[in-house]
């Protein structure tokens, strides 16, 4: 591989000479998620025609990842649509008849859980017990309250105490405790397990919020996050149709399948090299010499572009960074990508011959009871299951036959995806034998789960604010280079898009749709007199 020189071809004009002679600007997207495919499409539809998508998986949709086993739709990736007043996912599935076969257990209103809203949550203990009903409800009408209490830090400016560490889950578990052993009616044993129903619980919110620990979630910007009002919606057919939809109206030759990116080569950075590759080279048009962009693939080749719209995961940014952008990012921008926090949920499918849960049941939620006074969410490599918070019933069965799915995030999530499906199967049956007291469960017919953490093209499921982090660093990791505002700088060279580029919306299916239209609009607009 040729080394790469840093170079400056001057220009008194922010586009490259080609541009101002009325040349279709040379578009590369990186990423064929929702993101990258709402970008190109958006971009297309404007009348831009020369885009190239490069995925380095072999299938488009990123996160999201529909598996389909019998008659029935997996979810792997994403699997709501959160909201759906002005939610464009919601739009384009219910515009495309994806919702007709939604049951009323697919839909939920008010904050999302990861079960079904049909049935009873089972709460079992380690020791094979069943918390009694009227225990859970009033230890979740105290959880839910002590939850809008953490909302309250930024949607209304509160000051944070120095006891919490800025941290959601130090807060929620402090809290939560002091009242649990504050109250006069509770016996010492309805109190022991109410103690260790917080850990539970904030495991469940571990995994919806896709981090280790809710011990490192930012307690001031936890609020940020905005919530879009309306239902909540599974797409019976699968996510996938939201990502054919989008991709239905991009030309295949477009998309680049196997296609993974070794370098950014921007702010001019690789042309003289080019250039001098160029004098030996007669095949390499003219126009191709001067280009402020070149985007280098593993297979070798260089792609010259004005403008590359980068869609990668905040897990990648996080790994590759340093090697991903020559020169180097803005220290403003490596800061942003150290400082916001990503980590990985991962769901355990498991397909039984027949139930051995009640009809009612809507939910296995394990409750160790050895983790009453527990500060940590963090486990020895052997006891990874521990971080298991829940199987949820897939309903109705008549589609999904008797499915069960579990939950896991974090590191232990990581140790889960280096064991093989038997190891997971069989620790995933002797956890259910243990707490639902029930010897003869037999082991699954059939077991599917994701890998996130593990996948490099990936490396964890969604973003979060990171204690240390805010809004703010969302913008700065959205914000396009170069930074320097020059009439002899080309500007919006590189560019970001993704879930974690959303301030509002991130970790959300629509928030990375948004963020791609949002990365097209730049151009539209800069470009709107060429378009004409």
């Amino acid at each position: 591989m040729q080394s790469c020189e840093i170079s400056a071809d001057s220009t008194d004009d922010p586009l490259s000479s080609g541009l101002r002679r009325k040349r279709q600007p040379r578009i590369v997207v990186i990423g064929a998620g929702l993101a990258g495919l709402s970008a190109a499409k958006a971009l297309l539809e404007s009348g831009f025609t020369d885009v190239t998508v490069l995925e380095a998986t072999d299938r488009i949709g990123g996160r999201v990842q529909s598996v389909q086993l019998g008659h029935a739709t997996f979810e792997l990736g994403a699997t709501w649509i959160h909201g759906s007043h002005g939610n464009p996912v919601y739009h384009l599935a219910e515009d495309n008849g994806l919702l007709e076969e939604t049951t009323d257990s697919e839909r939920s209103v008010g904050r999302i859980s990861l079960y079904s809203k049909n049935g009873v949550a089972y709460h079992l203990t380690n020791s094979g017990q069943r918390i009694p009903k009227d225990v859970v409800e009033e230890f979740s009408d105290l959880y839910n309250e002590v939850y809008n209490l953490t909302q309250e830090f930024f949607q209304r400016g509160k000051p944070v105490n120095a006891e919490s560490q800025n941290s959601v889950g130090v807060f929620t578990r402090d809290v939560v405790r002091k009242r649990v052993k504050a109250d006069p009616d509770d016996t010492e044993a309805v109190k022991r397990l109410k103690l260790a129903m917080i850990q539970q619980y904030l495991k469940v919110e571990s995994c919806e919020s896709s981090s280790h620990s809710m011990d490192e979630v930012s307690l001031s910007e936890f609020g940020e996050w905005t919530e879009i009002p309306g239902a909540h919606h599974v797409i019976p057919c699968g996510f996938i149709k939201i990502v054919e939809i989008l991709a239905r109206s991009i030309p295949k030759s477009v998309i680049q399948l196997r296609k993974p990116v070794k370098c950014i080569h921007w702010n001019q950075s690789v042309s003289k090299e080019i250039e001098r590759v160029a004098d030996h080279n007669s095949d390499l048009p003219e126009e191709n010499k001067g280009s402020d962009v070149f985007v280098e693939c593993e297979d070798c080749e260089f792609i010259p572009a004005d403008h590359v719209i980068v869609t990668v995961s905040l897990g990648v940014l996080k790994k590759r960074h340093e090697s991903l952008f020559h020169p180097r990012l803005p220290e403003e921008k490596v800061m942003a990508i150290e400082k916001l926090g990503i980590n990985t949920t991962d769901k355990i499918f498991l397909e039984f011959e027949e139930p051995f849960w009640s009809s009612e049941c809507n939910s296995i939620q394990f409750v160790w009871e050895d983790e009453a006074e527990s500060e940590s969410l963090t486990y020895p490599e052997e006891l990874w299951y521990k971080k298991i918070c829940s199987f949820d019933v897939l309903y109705p069965p008549e589609r999904y036959g008797h499915v069960l799915s579990g939950w896991i995030c974090g590191e232990e999530a990581l140790i889960m995806e280096k064991c093989d499906d038997e190891t997971v199967a069989e620790t995933c049956t002797e956890m259910l034998r243990k707490f639902t007291g029930n010897p003869n469960i037999p082991k699954p017919r059939r077991i599917l789960r994701s890998s996130w953490g593990s996948n490099p093209h990936f490396r964890g499921s969604y973003s979060y604010t990171q204690v240390g982090s805010s809004g703010a660093d969302v913008e700065k990791l959205a914000k396009p280079l170069p930074y320097a505002e020059s009439s002899k700088t080309p500007p919006m060279q590189v560019m970001f898009s993704g879930e974690a580029t959303h301030r509002k919306y991130y970790s959300t299916t629509h928030g990375a749709v948004l963020s791609g239209q949002r990365e097209a609009a730049r151009l539209i607009e800069m470009y709107q007199d060429l378009l004409q």
